[in-house]
């Protein structure tokens, strides 16, 4: 058998290299790319050399008969073994192949597909997915694609969601390490192979499906067959779903916990849908504000009132809220208060968006900034510090903000910042603090050792 993944003894402080031979019950095993050979027929006086090098556990772990190990014991190293070395294994014995073919070891499956020509990934072997599908389809429960960008992948990722009608998968997750991938498919192609999970399985509690061409009808479908059981629904980026589709899910899937969406999706009807009496609490929001059309695009405003149906419902939901706009873009969002918890800004955001924040975030948790200009942001950092008592973690990169200012940011929060990354280049010397004396200070308002993070030079 070749060479697999090694296999570590808890009983021995070398490896043993996941080459197994099994003759007649006994085991040879190679130590240590063949530094070392154990075997059972070895003279007594090499039975004395080898000693001199291994302790007598070490020499007990070697003759381990391998092939009588418990179940259990095997479907733990199986478990944790890559999917070819898993298959490879299952040829060193009858017990061991057994074990291969126990449902427990296959409720959990990643399916990997690409182009080798050009991904890094390691593409599951065809061979072995449709032994998969053949003889493993109905034990799926916890399932994953993860594709690179070429549309032949996600085209193979559907043909195998149209071969799983027998299946009864809870988790289901479609991953694009790159786009465009699975929005390169054809419309049709994708529904159908989605909506064959969504009428069999009739038990998903778990659905992430990220920039692809899921639609409205697919989500009808999804709520008739899994709306007792469905409970996290993650799909950024899907250019085919409307309001009115997420709402569909909203009225109707009454056990949901999280969701993420495009702000597009946001509407006052499904905040207001999910703080309805026959929800659960809601325990996570996550909404991507995104350009379509830079400079172009207008954003609608969500009311207050919405928002505080929201949180009078699920009062511990964190409501996450990444931004990738324009400055100009900014207009529609913090004119009221609004309940959002983390928020993370991936380009540069102007001094008075933040002044609002300061003045309409009151459960703001986490502030990460990735730029913002010239202007010193003193100001608003201590309206934020003032306002935000729940604030627990910083992020500032292309910003300035004098020394002075940063330090009176960070006592005013004190100790509760738990997480504090502040690029060096951020901070301004005056003639209160330098560069050299601003880690003592701030590290004596944390309560710990602090210091500025540094840019990479390579």
């Amino acid at each position: 058998m070749a060479a697999a993944t090694p296999i570590y003894s808890s009983n021995a402080n070398f490896n043993l290299e996941a080459f197994f031979r099994m003759k007649r019950g006994r085991l040879t095993v190679t130590i240590d790319s063949q530094v070392l050979k154990v075997k059972q027929t070895m003279k007594k006086q090499k039975v004395g050399f080898h000693r001199s090098l291994l302790s007598d556990t070490a020499i007990s772990a070697c003759w381990v008969d391998w092939g009588s190990l418990p179940h259990h014991v095997v479907l733990q190293i199986f478990q944790n073994l890559p999917l070819v070395d898993r298959a490879r294994a299952a040829s060193v014995c009858r017990r061991w192949n057994e074990v291969f073919h126990i449902p427990d070891l296959w409720r959990k499956f990643e399916f990997e597909l690409n182009q080798p020509a050009t991904s890094y990934l390691k593409s599951t072997h065809p061979d072995l997915i449709q032994q998969i599908i053949k003889k493993h389809a109905n034990h799926l429960q916890y399932v994953s694609f993860k594709v690179d960008s070429c549309t032949e992948s996600a085209e193979a990722a559907c043909d195998i969601l149209s071969q799983l009608v027998n299946c009864s998968i809870k988790t289901l997750g479609l991953i694009s390490t790159a786009r465009p991938s699975f929005m390169n498919v054809a419309k049709s192609h994708f529904v159908s192979a989605l909506t064959v999970i969504f009428v069999n399985s009739r038990s998903l509690s778990s659905i992430k499906i990220d920039d692809t061409p899921v639609d409205d009808p697919s989500l009808k479908v999804l709520v008739a067959n899994n709306s007792d059981t469905l409970k996290l629904l993650k799909m950024s980026s899907c250019p085919h779903v409307s309001p009115a589709g997420i709402l569909c899910v909203a009225d109707q899937c009454y056990g949901l916990r999280e969701l993420a969406l495009n702000y597009h999706l946001l509407s006052d009807e499904l905040l207001l849908a999910l703080s309805s009496e026959k929800h659960v609490h809601l325990e996570h929001l996550r909404i991507d504000v995104v350009s379509e059309n830079p400079g172009q695009t207008q954003f609608h405003t969500i009311k207050k009132s919405s928002w505080d149906a929201l949180v009078r419902h699920s009062p511990k939901v964190s409501i996450v809220m990444y931004f990738f706009l324009y400055e100009e873009e900014f207009d529609a969002f913090f004119r009221e208060e609004t309940p959002v918890t983390h928020l993370y800004f991936g380009r540069a955001v102007s001094k008075d968006m933040l002044g609002r924040i300061g003045m309409n975030c009151p459960r703001l948790v986490e502030l990460v900034v990735c730029a913002n200009g010239l202007q010193p942001l003193d100001n608003e950092l201590i309206r934020i510090a003032e306002r935000c008592k729940n604030l627990t973690a910083m992020g500032l990169g292309e910003c300035e903000v004098t020394c002075s200012g940063f330090v009176e940011f960070v006592k005013m929060c004190g100790g509760r910042l738990a997480q504090l990354s502040i690029m060096e280049e951020v901070l301004i010397p005056d003639n209160k603090y330098s560069l050299e004396q601003i880690h003592a200070e701030v590290s004596k308002h944390l309560g710990r050792l602090w210091f500025p993070d540094m840019m990479p030079t390579w």
